[in-house]
């Protein structure tokens, strides 16, 4: 990042998930309508745990891949998973949300780099499923805001 953001600054961001919080700032490319570039949104990514605040921002996700990691974790919710993967085309950020065991523990492993060629983060944060309505909302609010494009 070039400059230092804080929350005050950014504003509520639209997908909380323990340690992690991602904000929106809109389409790349507002004006087309096709698939591939009607679909990247600009955003800050953000993940702290004890000793590391790890930001990265810019446009390196896509609607199509929070619509896919809503879904996963509906699937979750309803017993039918055991992963719900956010793994956009470039390398900066990738979320995995795994089943620990059968009364609903789960762990979610935060990958977050600002600059992916000399840097890399892990973070691992431990939640239950009482997580997921709140990270599904959420998937479903900023896809039908940023609708997909070309389908």
């Amino acid at each position: 990042m070039n400059q230092r953001l804080s929350q005050k600054d950014l504003g509520d961001p639209a997908l909380t998930l323990a340690g992690f919080q991602l904000w929106i700032h809109g389409r790349e490319f507002p004006e087309a309508e096709d698939y591939y570039d009607g679909n990247w949104l600009r955003v800050t990514a953000h993940c702290a745990a004890v000793g590391a605040d790890v930001w990265a921002q810019g446009s390196i996700l896509m609607t199509p891949d929070i619509e896919q990691f809503g879904a996963q974790c509906e699937l979750l919710l309803q017993g039918e998973g055991t992963t719900a993967i956010l793994a956009p085309l470039e390398p900066d950020l990738r979320i995995a949300i795994e089943t620990v065991d059968h009364i609903g523990h789960l762990r979610v492993r935060v990958e977050i780099t600002p600059d992916h060629l000399a840097q890399s983060h892990r973070m691992e944060f431990d939640i239950d499923q009482s997580y997921l309505p709140e990270i599904i909302r959420s998937c479903t609010v900023i896809v039908e805001e940023y609708s997909i494009r070309g389908q």
